[in-house]
């Protein structure tokens, strides 16, 4: 069989890191799911940190592997980044080999994430050295669409990511029909011609085993789960909890826990859950959340609260979902894709229909009861079925 090539590029890259990101999880679950399925004729690649690419030992990449799933699930409380000192014998583990690659005819090169796609002449140089056709996941063109929601030279940046993937790509997996559109008609915009495109919905992780976790009052509390970031909308439920302050007995307001770690463009978010008198004991900040004291707030909050603006797929809707969480998030197709009718979806500028809904979900009123009548149907998507498409894809690429 040919060779399956998967770069792992993107978790070497966050080796100082205890907590994952989206992208993270899904590098991981590409890795452990095509080596379930392709078993030793799965190699693992990466641009190593040092900037040298190759073929990474694969002792060394399934340990990497594992040290990492132990991190993610256990590590609590440690937003800082480990020091470069202490991680070098993992970096000098993990360093590319010198053995000569690119004798096996029909590989795929498999890419989980936007690591290095805006040097398009690397790539290029590591297709042709691998003698490779390329795979390549596109999460969202966000930056692109919505350029306001991203760092100052996000954009341009994603463009040019874009563009490598619409040159160099023979095939690509999008996690969503709403990013596959999106990617679909830039290209067409750009004047080229798109690569075949397949729809793969992100598999939901199983939620750690943990019992659900209380408020230390016994009041109910939601959860917004995702990097503190403009796009995410904090702004508008730290506006609404401030409204409930100013306006309600402040016994009786619910408690709100924001997960995520600090992103960019985010000084007004921070204002408030810094400074701002009202939402002291009523809204808690969490970074570095391991995956069991996440399981465990997410099991016990009322709601997941999610009002962004945009989205390419809403990995945390799956997740709250999965474990019977009710979910209230924005009336966006790609949330839509995920949450089908379970959730209710809301404009993530109606600032009174939120308010309405999360005192309805924290007295357990008739929208609260209505969702949990709804949750059983909910069909949870699997990275079974998303490694099912994944595997066609390769196929197609290995026989073309």
């Amino acid at each position: 069989m040919s060779k399956v090539i998967l770069d792992i590029s993107r978790l070497i890259s966050r080796m100082r890191h205890s907590t994952p990101s989206g992208v993270d999880r899904v590098e991981m679950a590409y890795a452990r799911g095509l080596l379930a399925r392709y078993g030793n004729d799965l190699v693992f690649a990466a641009v190593h940190p040092t900037g040298l690419y190759g073929r990474v030992r694969r002792k060394a990449a399934l340990a990497y592997l594992d040290e990492l799933e132990r991190r993610w699930a256990t590590e609590d409380g440690r937003p800082k980044q480990r020091s470069l000192l202490s991680i070098l014998p993992g970096l000098l583990a993990l360093l590319p080999t010198s053995t000569r690659v690119g004798n096996d005819r029909g590989a795929v090169y498999v890419q989980a994430s936007p690591h290095h796609l805006l040097r398009a002449g690397k790539v290029r140089r590591i297709l042709a050295r691998e003698r490779a056709k390329f795979l390549c996941m596109v999460h969202d063109l966000i930056p692109i669409e919505f350029p306001e929601y991203a760092r100052p030279a996000g954009a341009e940046q994603h463009r040019k990511r874009m563009r490598t993937v619409a040159a160099l790509c023979d095939a690509v997996i999008v996690n969503s029909a709403s990013t596959g559109r999106s990617l679909e008609q830039w290209i067409e915009g750009e004047g080229g011609v798109s690569p075949r495109i397949h729809v793969a919905l992100l598999g939901t992780e199983e939620v750690a085993s943990s019992a659900p976790a209380g408020s230390h009052d016994g009041r109910p509390y939601f959860i917004c789960l995702g990097t503190i970031e403009p796009r995410k909308n904090h702004l508008l439920l730290l506006n609404l909890w401030r409204k409930m302050a100013e306006t309600m007995p402040r016994d009786s307001i619910p408690r709100l826990v924001v997960i995520g770690r600090r992103g960019w463009e985010n000084e007004q978010i921070i204002d408030m859950l810094e400074r701002c008198p009202a939402l002291q004991g009523l809204v808690d900040e969490v970074n570095g959340c391991s995956d069991t004291r996440m399981a465990s707030l997410l099991r016990g909050s009322r709601a997941l609260l999610m009002p962004s603006f945009a989205e390419g797929y809403g990995m945390p809707v799956a997740e709250a979902l999965s474990v019977g969480t009710p979910v209230v998030c924005s009336d966006l197709a790609a949330l839509r894709e995920v949450g089908a009718k379970a959730p209710d979806y809301l404009d993530p500028l109606d600032g009174a229909a939120w308010l309405a809904a999360i005192l309805d979900h924290a007295a357990a009123g008739p929208m609260h009861e209505a969702q949990l009548q709804r949750l059983p149907a909910w069909r949870n998507p699997s990275w079974e079925e998303h490694m099912d498409i994944v595997a066609g894809a390769i196929a197609e690429l290995q026989n073309s």
